[in-house]
């Protein structure tokens, strides 16, 4: 589907803050208020607009230990093991990959003991054979 370019802007927009009031995003796009509600309506009943979330604050986020896990799977099991992954909280972002690993799954737990705990899960999910983890120091760029 092509979007027109106030379609994008607004998607722009909302992707920093989606509880931004719809006057304020009118007079952001210079579009009257129904306008970009109705954009708005447009969006999520395409399914553009999949749902809303919760962005936490940089000094939480500053407190989690975050790793990369690199998850090899055995045959067919990558249902099952994406369903166990979906389950543990902790798992942030799971991506299906190309090369010696199968998935990567972004994790964030309160402290490094939390974080090996998981780590430990991960590795005992039924249809995993090996994981690779690597601990992330710090974000250089995040957009």
């Amino acid at each position: 589907m092509t979007l027109a370019d106030k379609d994008r802007q607004l998607l722009s927009i909302l992707s920093e803050n989606a509880r931004m009031p719809t006057a304020l995003l009118a007079r952001k796009l210079g579009l009257s208020r129904t306008t970009v509600q109705a954009k708005i309506e447009r969006l999520e009943r395409d399914g553009i607009i999949a749902g809303y979330g919760v962005r936490l604050s940089d000094d939480f986020e500053k407190g989690l230990v975050k790793a990369h896990v690199l998850i090899t799977l055995a045959a067919k099991a990558l249902g099952r093991v994406t369903q166990d992954l979906h389950d543990i909280q902790d798992v942030r972002t799971l991506h299906s990959v190309s090369g010696s690993f199968d998935l990567i799954a972004i994790v964030a737990a309160a402290s490094i003991s939390e974080l090996d705990l998981v780590i430990d899960r991960i590795g005992e999910i039924d249809g995993v054979e090996k994981t690779l983890s690597s601990i992330i120091l710090s974000t250089r760029i995040q957009r």
